[in-house]
């Protein structure tokens, strides 16, 4: 850990600290009597915000149980061109026998008994018709993919046979019978089931959809994710003036979420005004609205207030994790639910993986990724409380924190390959941690599942 990461944690520390002053209040007189140690806790579990807030873990618990109280949504049939990466809602039952008639495996000959053989001027090509059948010591050229004429027994490969002077063709090499022909229904039988009920849809899914005779599968259509950008500090071109910063999350979300699974239906900047985000919360019919900004109890930190305007029900209220501490989950209506994301963009991406990503991936029907660790490179400095989420490159089999990680910092996470789960008190050199990937740490930047 460098000085300047250690440095980054106390500033965030301290203003933790202040943060909770502030909502307690000030300090009152002594009562009359001194109150026992229990009451002492439960006066500080009232009003402490860091001691109401959820672990790390239990925040992902809230937001997966969360989306299953929404309820499965209704499936929708779309081509199989734009079902990549959606979810089946049905098994994929095969229409057809896969190869639907036999069919050569190779170029060359198709032959009828033992050699020689006499061979037929014709040949078959590929989604050609029936070309009738071969008798004895007939053979015909044929190519690979195209139907197999009637009595043929096997199939000699172009590099295995050769002509002689009189053009009859031979085998260089022993021929089994039934070689290199695909026999009808070697890969499955009309009705078989091809992949199951809630198999997520990948490139080599849709050929599959596609070679067994399908147009349009049933998916679970993509959860729709409204996304308010909070602030009036934040310019959306040029360079900073002025107390004036660029926005980095109305760029940077969108795709990330889309990466997620979402749908992502409108991104809106209202600034700091409370008015317009109640108006705009009240009238969204997304699945998701997804705040950035404005979580925590400064003045023109709108988002409590207009969920308590809405009459939300408030479900996550601060996640013991840095950075990130005050992202908050909300429950709007049956089926539709907020999510408030921190300001700061390192935050706000820490807020994604804690709640958003359950939230998205449970209601889209993904099963959970396979959890997975590496050792880590260096040692890593913990919070003595909370968990932190540290971007790291990885190398080979270790896991290379990086550095450029504080709460208001990308300059890490844009060349991070996964974030590393550090749990409070930090972790040492060579410890298995936890990972969590980045959407397009695998799939290249060009996949993201849209």
């Amino acid at each position: 850990m460098t000085a300047q990461d250690a440095e980054e944690l106390d500033v965030e520390e301290a203003l933790a600290v202040a943060n909770d002053r502030a909502a307690r209040g000030p300090v009152q007189p002594a009562a009359r009597e001194t109150p026992t140690a229990g009451h002492a806790d439960a006066h500080r579990a009232k009003d402490d915000p860091h001691h109401r807030a959820d672990t790390w873990p239990e925040a992902r618990a809230v937001a997966e149980r969360a989306a299953l109280s929404a309820g499965r949504p209704a499936p929708v049939s779309v081509t199989v061109e734009d079902a990549l990466g959606l979810v089946l809602a049905a098994p994929l039952t095969a229409l057809t026998d896969l190869p639907s008639f036999d069919t050569s495996a190779m170029d060359g000959w198709a032959v009828a008994g033992p050699g020689p053989w006499e061979v037929r001027e014709d040949g078959v090509l590929a989604g050609h018709a029936d070309s009738g059948r071969l008798t004895d010591g007939e053979a015909v050229r044929i190519a690979t993919g195209a139907r197999i004429p009637s009595d043929t027994t096997a199939v000699l490969r172009r590099e295995h046979g050769r002509t002689d002077d009189s053009g009859r063709l031979h085998p260089t090499r022993d021929l089994a019978h039934g070689q290199d022909i695909r026999p009808r229904g070697q890969e499955c039988r009309t009705g078989d089931q091809l992949l199951p009920l809630g198999t997520q849809i990948t490139p080599a899914a849709l050929g599959l959809a596609a070679a067994a005779g399908y147009d349009t599968l049933a998916v679970l259509p993509r959860p729709r994710v409204e996304l308010l950008v909070l602030g009036d500090e934040l310019l959306t071109e040029g360079l900073p003036r002025e107390g004036l910063i660029r926005d980095a999350l109305g760029p940077m979300l969108p795709s990330w979420l889309r990466a997620l699974g979402a749908e992502v239906t409108a991104v809106r900047r209202l600034g700091d005004d409370a008015d317009a985000l109640y108006r705009t919360v009240k009238k969204s019919s997304a699945d998701l609205i997804v705040t950035t900004g404005g979580t925590a109890s400064g003045p023109v930190d709108h988002v409590h207030p207009t969920l308590r305007r809405v009459g939300a029900e408030l479900l996550v209220d601060g996640v013991k994790v840095r950075p990130g501490h005050p992202m908050l989950l909300a429950r709007l209506k049956q089926n539709q639910h907020l999510v408030g994301l921190p300001g700061n963009p390192l935050a706000a991406v820490s807020g994604l993986f804690t709640l958003a990503e359950p939230l998205l991936r449970t209601l889209a029907g993904r099963a959970a990724p396979e959890p997975y660790t590496m050792p880590l490179r260096e040692a890593v400095h913990g919070h003595p409380h909370d968990t932190r989420l540290v971007p790291v490159a990885l190398r080979g089999d270790d896991a290379v924190p990086l550095h450029y990680n504080g709460p208001a910092m990308l300059r890490g996470i844009a060349t991070a390959d996964a974030l590393a789960v550090v749990t409070p008190g930090g972790a040492r050199s060579g410890q298995e941690l936890e990972l969590l990937e980045l959407p397009w740490a695998t799939a290249g930047l060009q996949v993201c599942f849209t």
